[in-house]
Protein backbone atom coordinates (compact mmCIF):
# COMPACT_ATOMS: atom_id res chain seq x y z
CA UNK A 1 0.00 0.00 0.00
CA UNK A 2 1.14 3.65 -0.83
CA UNK A 3 2.27 5.83 1.75
CA UNK A 4 0.07 8.49 2.20
CA UNK A 5 1.67 12.20 0.94
CA UNK A 6 2.83 14.14 3.99
CA UNK A 7 1.34 18.02 4.31
CA UNK A 8 2.63 20.77 5.87
CA UNK A 9 1.78 21.51 8.97
CA UNK A 10 0.55 24.92 8.09
CA UNK A 11 -1.87 23.76 5.71
CA UNK A 12 -3.30 20.91 7.42
CA UNK A 13 -7.16 21.72 8.48
CA UNK A 14 -7.70 23.43 11.86
CA UNK A 15 -10.93 23.38 13.90
CA UNK A 16 -9.85 25.79 16.20
CA UNK A 17 -10.27 29.01 14.18
CA UNK A 18 -12.41 31.68 16.34
CA UNK A 19 -14.94 32.68 13.94
CA UNK A 20 -14.87 36.51 16.03
CA UNK A 21 -11.20 37.04 15.02
CA UNK A 22 -12.30 36.82 11.17
CA UNK A 23 -11.64 40.62 10.15
CA UNK A 24 -14.86 41.99 8.33
CA UNK A 25 -13.22 42.69 5.11
CA UNK A 26 -12.27 39.42 4.82
CA UNK A 27 -14.97 37.38 6.42
CA UNK A 28 -16.20 36.02 3.10
CA UNK A 29 -17.34 32.36 3.47
CA UNK A 30 -16.56 31.40 -0.02
CA UNK A 31 -12.72 32.52 0.51
CA UNK A 32 -11.20 28.71 0.80
CA UNK A 33 -8.08 29.80 2.59
CA UNK A 34 -7.95 31.74 6.94
CA UNK A 35 -4.51 33.72 7.22
CA UNK A 36 -3.78 34.01 11.14
CA UNK A 37 -1.46 36.44 12.67
CA UNK A 38 -1.64 38.08 16.52
CA UNK A 39 -5.13 37.91 17.27
CA UNK A 40 -6.56 38.19 14.06
CA UNK A 41 -8.31 35.74 11.17
CA UNK A 42 -8.25 36.80 7.58
CA UNK A 43 -10.40 34.59 5.15
CA UNK A 44 -8.55 35.03 1.28
CA UNK A 45 -9.51 33.01 -2.27
CA UNK A 46 -6.63 30.85 -2.75
CA UNK A 47 -6.59 31.91 -6.21
CA UNK A 48 -6.02 35.84 -5.71
CA UNK A 49 -2.99 34.67 -3.14
CA UNK A 50 -1.75 32.05 -5.86
CA UNK A 51 -1.65 34.98 -8.78
CA UNK A 52 -0.25 38.16 -7.05
CA UNK A 53 2.30 35.88 -4.93
CA UNK A 54 5.35 33.74 -5.87
CA UNK A 55 5.41 32.07 -2.43
CA UNK A 56 2.15 31.31 -2.09
CA UNK A 57 2.15 29.88 -5.91
CA UNK A 58 4.69 27.60 -4.86
CA UNK A 59 3.12 26.47 -1.59
CA UNK A 60 -0.06 25.52 -3.30
CA UNK A 61 1.63 23.68 -5.56
CA UNK A 62 2.83 20.91 -2.72
CA UNK A 63 0.21 18.45 -2.30
CA UNK A 64 -2.39 19.46 -0.13
CA UNK A 65 -4.90 17.09 1.78
CA UNK A 66 -8.80 18.33 1.04
CA UNK A 67 -11.85 17.34 3.26
CA UNK A 68 -13.93 14.72 2.17
CA UNK A 69 -16.75 15.34 0.20
CA UNK A 70 -19.38 13.67 2.88
CA UNK A 71 -18.00 15.55 5.41
CA UNK A 72 -20.58 17.71 7.74
CA UNK A 73 -18.09 19.60 9.45
CA UNK A 74 -18.20 23.62 9.18
CA UNK A 75 -17.22 25.37 6.69
CA UNK A 76 -14.55 26.76 8.87
CA UNK A 77 -12.76 23.69 9.81
CA UNK A 78 -12.71 22.75 6.06
CA UNK A 79 -10.45 26.09 5.59
CA UNK A 80 -6.13 26.06 5.42
CA UNK A 81 -5.22 28.36 8.17
CA UNK A 82 -2.14 29.33 7.79
CA UNK A 83 -0.24 31.23 10.49
CA UNK A 84 1.98 34.29 9.87
CA UNK A 85 4.99 35.91 11.12
CA UNK A 86 3.35 39.21 10.19
CA UNK A 87 1.67 41.60 12.66
CA UNK A 88 -2.32 41.88 12.25
CA UNK A 89 -1.79 45.67 10.57
CA UNK A 90 0.79 45.04 8.03
CA UNK A 91 -1.21 41.76 7.15
CA UNK A 92 -4.50 43.40 6.42
CA UNK A 93 -2.63 45.97 3.99
CA UNK A 94 -0.76 43.76 1.62
CA UNK A 95 -4.15 41.36 1.61
CA UNK A 96 -6.21 44.71 1.05
CA UNK A 97 -3.51 45.61 -1.85
CA UNK A 98 -3.51 42.60 -3.47
CA UNK A 99 -7.31 42.17 -3.12
CA UNK A 100 -8.09 45.08 -4.24
CA UNK A 101 -9.86 47.05 -1.36
CA UNK A 102 -9.55 50.57 -0.31
CA UNK A 103 -6.10 50.81 1.37
CA UNK A 104 -5.44 53.23 4.11
CA UNK A 105 -2.83 56.08 3.99
CA UNK A 106 0.33 55.03 5.37
CA UNK A 107 2.44 57.74 7.21
CA UNK A 108 5.27 55.87 9.30
CA UNK A 109 8.17 54.59 7.65
CA UNK A 110 7.97 51.73 9.95
CA UNK A 111 4.94 50.61 8.25
CA UNK A 112 6.45 51.04 4.87
CA UNK A 113 9.60 48.91 5.74
CA UNK A 114 7.22 46.43 7.30
CA UNK A 115 5.29 46.28 4.34
CA UNK A 116 8.51 45.45 1.62
CA UNK A 117 9.77 43.58 3.87
CA UNK A 118 6.49 40.97 3.00
CA UNK A 119 6.52 42.29 -0.27
CA UNK A 120 10.03 40.91 -0.75
CA UNK A 121 9.27 37.65 1.99
CA UNK A 122 5.95 36.32 -0.35
CA UNK A 123 7.23 38.08 -3.41
CA UNK A 124 4.14 40.38 -4.35
CA UNK A 125 4.97 42.78 -6.71
CA UNK A 126 1.99 44.41 -6.38
CA UNK A 127 2.55 45.63 -3.08
CA UNK A 128 6.39 46.87 -4.15
CA UNK A 129 4.62 48.95 -6.37
CA UNK A 130 1.79 50.38 -4.26
CA UNK A 131 4.63 50.93 -1.74
CA UNK A 132 6.62 52.81 -4.43
CA UNK A 133 3.63 55.38 -4.80
CA UNK A 134 3.03 55.91 -1.08
CA UNK A 135 6.63 56.96 -0.44
CA UNK A 136 6.12 60.03 -2.80
CA UNK A 137 3.17 61.45 -0.70
CA UNK A 138 3.91 64.47 1.68
CA UNK A 139 4.21 62.90 4.69
CA UNK A 140 6.56 60.09 4.24
CA UNK A 141 8.64 62.90 1.61
CA UNK A 142 9.48 64.53 5.07
CA UNK A 143 11.80 62.27 6.10
CA UNK A 144 14.23 62.39 2.88
CA UNK A 145 16.62 59.44 4.61
CA UNK A 146 14.56 57.08 4.91
CA UNK A 147 13.30 57.74 1.59
CA UNK A 148 16.66 57.33 -0.19
CA UNK A 149 17.47 54.13 2.10
CA UNK A 150 14.44 52.94 0.96
CA UNK A 151 15.06 54.05 -2.83
CA UNK A 152 18.27 53.02 -3.06
CA UNK A 153 17.93 49.69 -1.61
CA UNK A 154 15.21 48.81 -4.62
CA UNK A 155 16.63 50.57 -7.18
CA UNK A 156 14.30 53.21 -7.52
CA UNK A 157 16.41 55.71 -9.37
CA UNK A 158 14.01 58.89 -9.37
CA UNK A 159 13.32 58.63 -6.10
CA UNK A 160 16.74 58.28 -4.91
CA UNK A 161 17.14 61.66 -6.77
CA UNK A 162 14.90 63.39 -5.34
CA UNK A 163 15.57 62.16 -1.48
CA UNK A 164 19.31 62.89 -2.25
CA UNK A 165 17.92 66.78 -3.16
CA UNK A 166 16.38 67.43 0.25
CA UNK A 167 19.04 65.88 1.84
CA UNK A 168 21.12 69.24 0.91
CA UNK A 169 19.17 71.01 4.03
CA UNK A 170 20.74 68.40 6.57
CA UNK A 171 24.50 67.91 7.85
CA UNK A 172 26.02 64.63 7.33
CA UNK A 173 28.48 64.83 10.16
CA UNK A 174 25.70 65.88 12.88
CA UNK A 175 25.70 62.53 15.03
CA UNK A 176 22.44 62.35 14.93
CA UNK A 177 22.07 61.39 10.96
CA UNK A 178 24.72 58.21 12.25
CA UNK A 179 22.11 55.57 12.35
CA UNK A 180 20.43 56.34 9.43
CA UNK A 181 23.88 56.62 7.42
CA UNK A 182 25.07 53.40 9.07
CA UNK A 183 21.50 51.60 7.15
CA UNK A 184 23.23 52.99 3.31
CA UNK A 185 25.20 50.58 1.11
CA UNK A 186 28.66 51.77 0.59
CA UNK A 187 27.49 52.89 -2.85
CA UNK A 188 24.66 54.68 -1.77
CA UNK A 189 26.46 56.46 0.85
CA UNK A 190 29.43 57.79 -1.24
CA UNK A 191 26.99 59.13 -3.53
CA UNK A 192 25.50 61.17 -1.13
CA UNK A 193 29.12 62.55 -0.17
CA UNK A 194 29.79 63.08 -2.92
CA UNK A 195 26.93 65.50 -3.71
CA UNK A 196 26.99 67.44 -0.57
CA UNK A 197 30.59 67.60 -1.47
CA UNK A 198 30.79 68.57 -4.69
CA UNK A 199 28.18 71.62 -3.93
CA UNK A 200 30.57 72.96 -1.13
CA UNK A 201 33.68 72.68 -3.23
CA UNK A 202 32.15 73.49 -6.14
CA UNK A 203 30.76 77.31 -5.07
CA UNK A 204 34.14 77.68 -3.37
CA UNK A 205 35.98 77.70 -6.83
CA UNK A 206 33.62 79.86 -8.61
CA UNK A 207 33.96 82.40 -5.57
CA UNK A 208 37.49 82.59 -6.36
CA UNK A 209 37.25 83.10 -10.12
CA UNK A 210 36.02 86.68 -11.95
CA UNK A 211 34.24 88.72 -11.38
CA UNK A 212 34.96 88.23 -7.56
CA UNK A 213 38.00 89.50 -6.20
CA UNK A 214 41.08 87.01 -5.17
CA UNK A 215 40.95 88.61 -1.49
CA UNK A 216 44.27 90.00 -1.46
CA UNK A 217 45.66 93.61 -1.70
CA UNK A 218 45.21 95.46 -4.61
CA UNK A 219 44.77 98.79 -5.88
CA UNK A 220 42.04 101.15 -5.77
CA UNK A 221 40.29 101.63 -9.36
CA UNK A 222 39.75 104.98 -8.40
CA UNK A 223 42.67 106.27 -6.72
CA UNK A 224 45.41 104.13 -7.07
CA UNK A 225 45.39 103.19 -3.33
CA UNK A 226 46.36 100.15 -1.89
CA UNK A 227 43.22 98.59 -0.50
CA UNK A 228 42.35 95.27 1.19
CA UNK A 229 39.96 92.86 0.12
CA UNK A 230 40.11 90.85 3.49
CA UNK A 231 36.85 91.46 4.07
CA UNK A 232 35.76 89.34 1.37
CA UNK A 233 38.08 87.16 2.32
CA UNK A 234 36.15 86.11 5.64
CA UNK A 235 32.67 86.51 4.15
CA UNK A 236 34.11 83.86 1.38
CA UNK A 237 35.33 81.88 4.29
CA UNK A 238 32.22 82.12 5.96
CA UNK A 239 29.78 81.14 3.27
CA UNK A 240 31.62 77.65 2.77
CA UNK A 241 31.93 77.19 6.24
CA UNK A 242 28.01 77.46 5.61
CA UNK A 243 27.88 75.21 2.98
CA UNK A 244 29.61 72.91 4.58
CA UNK A 245 27.00 72.56 7.35
CA UNK A 246 24.16 73.46 5.24
CA UNK A 247 25.14 72.47 1.16
CA UNK A 248 21.49 73.51 -0.03
CA UNK A 249 22.44 76.86 0.56
CA UNK A 250 19.22 78.52 1.47
CA UNK A 251 20.48 80.17 3.90
CA UNK A 252 23.13 81.77 2.67
CA UNK A 253 21.25 83.92 0.76
CA UNK A 254 17.82 84.16 2.71
CA UNK A 255 19.57 85.17 6.10
CA UNK A 256 23.35 84.70 5.94
CA UNK A 257 24.51 88.04 3.12
CA UNK A 258 21.77 90.00 4.80
CA UNK A 259 22.70 89.49 8.67
CA UNK A 260 25.96 87.89 8.76
CA UNK A 261 28.83 90.17 10.60
CA UNK A 262 31.55 89.45 7.98
CA UNK A 263 28.30 90.03 5.32
CA UNK A 264 28.20 93.76 7.19
CA UNK A 265 31.46 94.23 6.97
CA UNK A 266 32.29 93.30 3.26
CA UNK A 267 29.02 95.18 2.21
CA UNK A 268 30.28 98.25 4.31
CA UNK A 269 34.00 98.14 3.63
CA UNK A 270 35.56 101.56 1.59
CA UNK A 271 38.66 103.10 0.08
CA UNK A 272 41.04 103.54 2.86
CA UNK A 273 41.95 106.99 0.78
CA UNK A 274 39.45 108.86 2.99
CA UNK A 275 39.77 112.10 -0.70
CA UNK A 276 38.42 108.60 -2.41
CA UNK A 277 36.24 106.75 0.28
CA UNK A 278 34.33 103.98 -2.77
CA UNK A 279 32.47 101.28 -1.14
CA UNK A 280 34.91 98.23 -2.46
CA UNK A 281 31.73 95.84 -3.20
CA UNK A 282 28.51 96.15 -5.16
CA UNK A 283 26.10 94.62 -2.72
CA UNK A 284 23.20 93.55 -5.27
CA UNK A 285 25.16 92.41 -7.80
CA UNK A 286 27.51 90.36 -5.61
CA UNK A 287 24.41 88.51 -3.44
CA UNK A 288 22.72 88.24 -7.28
CA UNK A 289 26.10 86.11 -8.74
CA UNK A 290 26.71 84.65 -5.62
CA UNK A 291 22.69 83.44 -5.65
CA UNK A 292 23.29 82.28 -9.72
CA UNK A 293 26.76 80.20 -8.63
CA UNK A 294 24.38 78.15 -6.11
CA UNK A 295 21.77 77.84 -8.28
CA UNK A 296 24.10 76.04 -11.07
CA UNK A 297 25.70 73.72 -8.58
CA UNK A 298 24.34 69.80 -8.84
CA UNK A 299 21.10 69.09 -7.21
CA UNK A 300 21.00 65.45 -6.84
CA UNK A 301 22.82 62.19 -7.30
Amino acid sequence: MQAEESVPESLAPNVDCDVKLLHPAFSSPDADVILGTDGAMFRVHSYTLRTTSGWFRSMFSLPQTTPSANSNAPATTQNEIIYMEEDAKTLELVLRIICGLPVPQVDSYDMIDALLFAAEKYDIPAVMSIVRIMVMTPTLLSEPFRLYIVACRFGWDHEAKLASTQTLSYNLLDKEMRPLLQRLSANALLDLLELHRTRREGLRQRLNEPPFVAGGTASCSSCNGLIDYHTWRELKYKIILEMDARPLGDTVLENGLQSWPEAHACWSAKCPNKDCDRFLYDKAETIRVISDCIKSLPKSI
